[in-house]
């Protein structure tokens, strides 16, 4: 049996995400040259919900919103055994010389995060590229990438896993650190 450790319960988490959109708001103003880009599959569920609460907070309602899948941008997509099945991108709008902000749920080796810059150069060249997380794993980089916005840092080991749970795909919102045998 693997041992499980809860990180952010699901009040912890909203206030996480708030505080995320209020240190967004200060870089990014009314986001007018601002773009939002979730990272299939699971960043989605967090962009949604920065995009949500940015647009109340502000209260308008034209913030750019996008996914994107980064599967064959992967540099280890053909070292599975399995095969994979890539998910949507969906970016209707231009990113050229735009603030383009990558979201993601876990940030861990760095490789999706590199996969989906690789992506985005498909939709133009963009001025500027943040990176906002809801976990740091510190410790545990293959690729130089750190992230601008996070809402919390783990320190864990190579064998531990982090997952965040979303009510949409697992009945409720939190993120918890899964161990080895217990």
């Amino acid at each position: 049996m693997k041992s499980k450790r809860l990180i952010l319960d699901s009040t912890q988490l909203d206030l996480s995400i708030k505080r995320l959109c209020f240190q967004l708001i200060e870089n990014h103003d009314n986001f007018s040259n601002s773009v939002l880009i979730g990272l299939q599959p699971r960043g989605i569920f967090l962009a949604k919900r920065i995009h949500a609460n940015l647009q109340e907070i502000l209260r308008i309602d034209d913030i750019k919103l996008g996914s994107m899948d980064t599967t064959f941008f992967r540099d280890d997509f053909r070292r599975r055994d399995n095969p994979l099945t890539p998910n949507k991108t969906n970016i209707d709008f231009i990113i050229e010389g735009k603030k383009v902000v990558l979201i993601d749920d876990v940030l861990f080796t760095g490789r999706t995060i590199r996969a989906g810059m690789d992506a985005m150069l498909a939709y133009g060249r963009p001025d500027l590229v943040e990176l906002l997380v809801l976990v740091d794993r510190r410790y545990s980089r293959h690729l130089p990438i750190e992230p601008n916005y996070v809402g919390t840092k783990v320190d864990s080991l190579q064998s531990e896993r982090v997952e965040a749970k979303w009510e949409e795909t697992d009945g409720k919102n939190e993120v918890i650190l899964i161990g080895g045998k217990s």
